[in-house]
C-alpha cells in the first residue's frame, strides 16, 4: 500500500507545487496548520468544507462553517449514543477547500496522508481518515472523489449535485446525501413546461456543477419542446466586467423566465451586477443551491427575485442543532485561529491590538444577539444532508465492526480492528438503510445517489413584508412516470401581476385550426401560425401539423373541427330546382292545352290534315318527355336513378317515332299517283306499328341495359373535395350513350325526310315545320354533349334537364305552335279549300284579271 502512496504522491509532487502559493492565502485568514478542525478517535471522520472564500473578499463563509459545526455535533451525538458504536470513539478532521479546485487538492492529501506538506516519511501504508463528508462544490468534489477513489476511501458529499458523479466506474467510492442533477434538471424542464414557458434564457455557474445541470436541463428541454434563448456562464473568478456583460445579455433577451443554475457565490456576483443594471421583470427560476439562500432574501434584492419559483432540498429540523452552534466560542480552543477569524468577522471586532480603529473583542460577545447564516436554521436543508452523511458513516461502521452481534445488552461493545480495509467501508456504506430521529429514511442507490425527492418552493412576502419560502409543490422520481411532478399553483406568487404568472413565449400560441410553420434560421419555438388547408383541422394549440379529415367529412370554417360534407344534388327546394320544376310542369300543362285545343277541334280540317292520330300520340309523349324531367330532381335513389334514364329514353323515342312516321306518312300522301282517297286505309296501322317498333327498340335496348349494369346512386368525392356530389353513375356509358344514339338516330332520319318534303304545297308544308324542329332538337343535342361532359356536380343533371325541356318545347312550338295560331286566331284558314291551296289560287287569278 505504502508503495502505491509514494507513487501517487510523487506525481502530485510538482502539481502541489505549482498551486502552493495560491493554497497559502487559506492559511493567511485561517490556521496555519491545517486541519482547521480535529479531534482524535478510534474513527476519524475527514471533512472538507469551504470554510474561506477567496472569492468573496476574502470573507469566511458563515454557512460553510455552519456545516462544519453540523459535522461536529453530529459526531458528538453519535460519541453520545449507547445504541450506535458504542464504546467506540469518532473523531473527526476538517480541512478547508477554500472553493476552489487546487485548494481542495491539497485538502484530500491532508486528510488522506495526515500532513499536507509532507510526502513519503509519515506513510503507514493507510489513510488517517475512515471516510470523509465534503466538498459543498461539484468540482472540488471531483477532485477529492478521484483522489479519495485511488484508496478507496469513501467520500460522501453534502451538496455536490453534478450528475457526472454518479459514474461508478470514474467514483467507485462516491456517495452523496444530496440528489443528483440528473433529476432537478429534469424537474426544471418539467417545471418550465408546466407553466407554458417555451421561450427561456439560461445562465449557469462554469464549473462542474452549472455546465454539466444546464446541459442536462437544455436536452431534457429540447424534448418538451423549450426552447433556450441565451446560455451565459460566470465563472468564480469572472471580473465584473464579465459579470455586467453576462446581464446585458439578460436585459437584451426577449424571455421572461431566468434558469439560474449557479453555485452560491456566482449568484452573489450576478445579483450585485443585476442591482447595478436595474434588471427587473424577470421571473427567476433556481436551483437547489440558492433558492433557499436567507442572505439573498432581503429587502436589497426583493425587487429582482420577489416571485422566484425552484426545487429545494427538503427542509428538515435537527434538535439542539441550534443550542450548539450558539456555543462556539474561541475558549474552546484557543490555539484554532479558524475560531478566532470566525469570531472577529461575526463582531466585526479583533482580539490583536492594531492602529487601526477595529474595536477589541472582549470574548464576551454573544451568538444568541447575532443573525446571520451561521445562526440561523430556519432552513436546515443543506445542514441536514451534512447530518445524514456522518450517520451514514457511524451506521456502516457499526455494521462493519458488529457491534451489538455477539451479546443483547444495550452498550454490547464493538468488536474494533486494527485495521480497517477502506474497500470494506465503501461496502457497508452501499448497504445501509436507517431512519433518523425525525422519522427520514437513509439509503443509497448502486450509484450512490440518495432518492430524488424535491420540495418546490416559492419567494413570497409575508404581512411583516420579509420575504419567507413558501412550500407549493414537490418532485418524487421514484413515482411512476408522469406523477412525480405535483404543484398547487393557486398558491404561487409570481414576479408579475397576472394571477396565472408569467408569458415567456417567442411566438404567440396557434389556437386550434392553425400550424406551426417553423421560421428558417430560428428556433423550433420561434414559428408562424398557418391556418390549416381546406380538409384539414387541428382541435389543440400549437399543432405541429394539421390532420386530414376523413373521406366524407370536410372541415369548418374554423379548422378545429371535421364536420359531414354538404351533400350536393338538384332538390326541389333550390332555385334552379325550383325553375327546372316549374318550366317542366308548365310545358306538360302546356302540351296538355293544346291536346285540349286538338281534341276541341278535331272534326275541323286542320286537325284531320294533321293526321290526329299521330298528333295525339306526339301530343302523349310531349307530356312524357316534359314530366320525366321531375325525375333527375331529387336526390338520387336506386329507383329514381334507373327511372330517369329509362324514361328519358322510352319517351325521346316514342316522341321521335311519332315525327318520323308522321314524316314519312306526308311524304307518301304527297308523292303518291294516286289521290290522296285512294291511299290505302290500312295506313293507319302501320303509322301504329311504325311508332311501336321505333319505341320497342328503346325498350328493348333499356331492358338490357336494366338488366346488365344499371344505373345506381353514387357519392362523387373526387370532383369536389369540399362536398359530396350525390349523382346517379350510368351503370354502362355505353347503354347511356346506345340510348342516346339511338335517339340521334331517329332524329337524323326525320331530319333528312323532312328535308326532302319541304317543297309540298305551301298551305299544307307540315314538313317544314318538322325540318325546323328537328334542326332545334339536334342543335340542342348536340351542344349538350360538350356541356354534359364538362358540367360539375349537380349541373350536369342541370344541363340534361335543360335538353330535355329545350328540345320538348323546341318540337311543341315548332310543330303545334302555327296550328294552334290558325285553330284559335285564323279560323277562316280552317277549310278544306285552304287546305288544298285553292283559296290561293283564286285569289292570284283574280289579282291577275285586274
Amino acid at each position: 500500500m505504502c508503495i502505491y502512496f509514494f507513487i501517487f504522491t510523487h506525481l502530485f509532487f510538482i502539481y502541489l507545487l505549482s498551486i502552493y502559493l495560491y493554497s497559502d492565502v487559506c492559511e493567511m485568514l485561517g490556521s496555519p496548520e491545517f486541519p482547521l478542525l480535529s479531534k482524535s478517535g478510534d474513527i476519524i471522520i475527514g471533512g472538507a468544507f469551504s470554510v474561506i472564500n477567496l472569492n468573496s473578499f476574502h470573507r469566511l463563509n458563515f454557512r460553510e462553517f455552519r456545516f462544519a459545526q453540523t459535522m461536529i455535533f453530529a459526531i458528538e451525538e453519535i460519541n453520545k449514543s449507547s445504541s450506535l458504536l458504542p464504546n467506540v470513539s469518532v473523531g473527526y478532521k476538517i480541512f478547508d477547500s477554500c472553493g476552489s479546485t487546487l485548494p481542495s487538492t491539497r485538502a484530500a492529501m491532508g486528510l488522506i496522508n495526515g500532513q499536507e506538506r509532507t510526502f513519503g516519511n509519515t506513510c503507514s501504508g493507510h489513510s488517517t481518515v475512515h471516510a470523509i463528508v465534503g466538498t459543498s462544490e461539484s468540482s472540488s468534489t471531483l477532485v477529492l472523489s478521484q483522489i479519495a477513489g485511488i484508496f478507496q476511501i469513501p467520500v460522501i458529499s453534502h451538496f455536490s449535485t453534478c450528475a457526472c458523479l454518479s459514474n461508478r466506474k470514474e467514483h467507485p467510492s462516491f456517495f452523496r446525501t444530496i440528489p443528483s442533477d440528473y433529476y432537478q434538471s429534469r424537474a426544471l424542464a418539467q417545471l418550465v413546461k408546466y407553466f407554458g414557458w417555451t421561450w427561456v434564457g439560461a445562465v449557469r455557474s462554469d464549473n462542474d456543477y452549472g455546465n454539466n445541470g444546464m446541459a442536462t436541463f437544455i436536452e431534457a428541454a429540447t424534448k418538451e419542446g423549450i426552447c433556450v434563448e441565451y446560455s451565459e456562464a460566470i465563472a468564480r473568478t469572472a471580473s465584473k466586467e464579465q459579470v455586467e456583460r453576462v446581464v446585458r445579455v439578460i436585459s437584451r433577451g426577449s424571455a421572461k423566465v431566468l434558469i439560474a443554475f449557479l453555485s452560491y457565490d456566482e449568484m452573489d456576483a450576478l445579483l450585485e451586477a443585476a442591482l447595478s443594471q436595474n434588471l427587473t421583470g424577470l421571473q427567476w427560476v433556481g436551483s437547489e443551491s440558492w433558492i433557499t439562500a436567507h442572505h439573498l432574501a432581503t429587502m436589497k434584492y426583493s425587487g429582482i427575485l420577489y416571485g422566484s419559483i425552484g426545487f429545494a432540498i427538503k427542509k428538515a429540523k435537527i434538535v439542539g442543532l441550534q443550542d450548539f452552534l450558539l456555543q462556539v466560542h474561541p475558549s474552546q480552543d484557543p490555539q484554532n485561529h479558524i475560531l478566532k477569524e470566525f469570531w472577529e468577522e461575526t463582531f466585526g471586532c479583533s482580539f490583536q491590538s492594531s492602529l487601526q480603529e477595529t474595536k477589541q473583542c472582549s470574548g464576551s460577545e454573544r451568538l444568541r444577539d447575532i443573525k446571520n447564516p451561521f445562526t440561523d436554521v430556519s432552513e436546515l436543508r443543506i445542514s441536514n444532508n451534512v447530518y445524514k452523511a456522518v450517520y451514514a458513516v457511524a451506521h456502516a461502521m457499526h455494521s462493519m465492526l458488529k457491534c451489538g452481534e455477539n451479546s443483547e445488552a444495550v452498550n454490547a461493545s464493538c468488536t474494533l480492528k486494527s485495521i480497517l480495509q477502506p474497500k470494506e467501508v465503501v461496502k457497508h456504506i452501499q448497504d445501509v438503510n436507517f431512519s433518523l430521529e425525525s422519522g427520514e429514511k437513509v439509503y443509497f442507490d448502486e450509484r450512490g445517489d440518495p432518492a430524488a425527492t424535491y420540495q418546490l418552493v416559492n419567494w413570497q412576502m409575508n404581512s411583516a413584508g420579509d420575504i419567507v419560502f413558501v412550500v407549493v409543490g414537490s418532485y418524487d422520481a421514484s413515482l411512476q412516470s408522469g406523477k412525480e411532478f405535483t404543484i398547487n399553483g393557486l398558491n404561487i406568487t409570481w414576479v408579475t401581476e397576472s394571477f396565472e404568472g408569467p408569458i415567456s413565449v417567442c411566438s404567440e400560441s396557434c389556437p386550434p385550426g392553425f400550424r406551426q410553420a417553423m421560421i428558417k434560421g430560428k428556433p423550433i419555438c420561434c414559428f408562424s401560425c398557418i391556418t390549416c388547408a381546406a380538409g384539414e383541422i387541428s382541435n389543440s394549440t400549437n399543432s405541429a401539423e394539421c390532420s386530414p379529415c376523413p373521406l366524407e367529412y370536410w372541415s369548418n370554417e374554423d379548422h378545429n373541427k371535421c364536420v359531414p360534407k354538404v351533400l350536393e344534388f338538384l332538390s326541389y327546394e333550390e332555385t334552379m330546382g325550383t325553375l327546372l320544376t316549374a318550366f317542366s310542369l308548365f310545358g306538360a300543362g302546356l302540351t296538355l292545352v293544346v291536346s285540349f285545343v286538338f281534341c276541341w277541334f278535331r272534326h275541323t280540317p286542320l286537325v284531320k290534315a294533321s293526321n290526329s292520330e299521330l298528333s295525339f300520340f306526339l301530343l302523349f309523349s310531349l307530356t312524357l318527355c316534359f314530366l320525366c324531367s321531375l325525375t333527375f330532381i331529387g336526390r338520387p335513389t336506386d329507383w329514381s336513378c334507373m327511372l330517369r334514364h329509362v324514361a328519358f329514353g322510352i319517351t325521346f323515342a316514342l316522341c321521335i317515332s311519332c315525327i318520323l312516321t308522321k314524316t314519312i306518312t306526308v311524304v307518301i300522301a304527297f308523292k303518291a299517283r294516286t289521290p290522296v282517297n285512294t291511299v290505302p286505309q290500312c295506313l293507319a296501322s302501320y303509322q301504329r306499328m311504325g311508332v311501336v317498333g321505333g319505341t320497342f327498340l328503346q325498350v328493348l335496348v333499356c331492358v338490357v341495359w336494366l338488366a346488365l349494369a344499371p344505373p345506381f346512386p353514387h357519392k362523387n368525392t373526387i370532383y369536389a373535395a369540399e362536398r359530396i356530389i350525390l349523382e346517379c353513375n350510368l351503370g354502362s356509358s355505353i347503354g347511356f350513350w346506345v340510348v342516346l344514339g339511338y335517339i340521334g338516330l331517329l332524329a337524323v332520319l326525320c331530319l333528312i325526310l323532312a328535308f326532302l318534303a319541304r317543297k309540298l304545297p305551301d298551305n299544307f308544308n307540315e314538313a317544314k315545320f318538322i325540318t325546323f324542329s328537328m334542326l332545334i332538337f339536334s342543335a340542342v343535342w348536340v351542344t349538350f354533349i360538350p356541356a354534359y361532359v364538362s358540367s360539375p356536380g349537380k349541373f350536369t343533371v342541370a344541363v340534361e334537364i335543360f335538353a330535355i325541356l329545350a328540345s320538348s318545347f323546341g318540337l311543341l312550338f315548332c310543330i303545334f305552335a302555327p296550328k294552334c295560331y290558325i285553330l284559335l286566331l285564323k279560323p277562316e284558314r280552317n277549310t278544306k279549300n285552304h287546305m288544298m291551296g285553292r283559296d290561293l289560287q283564286k285569289k292570284k287569278l283574280s289579282e291577275n284579271d285586274k
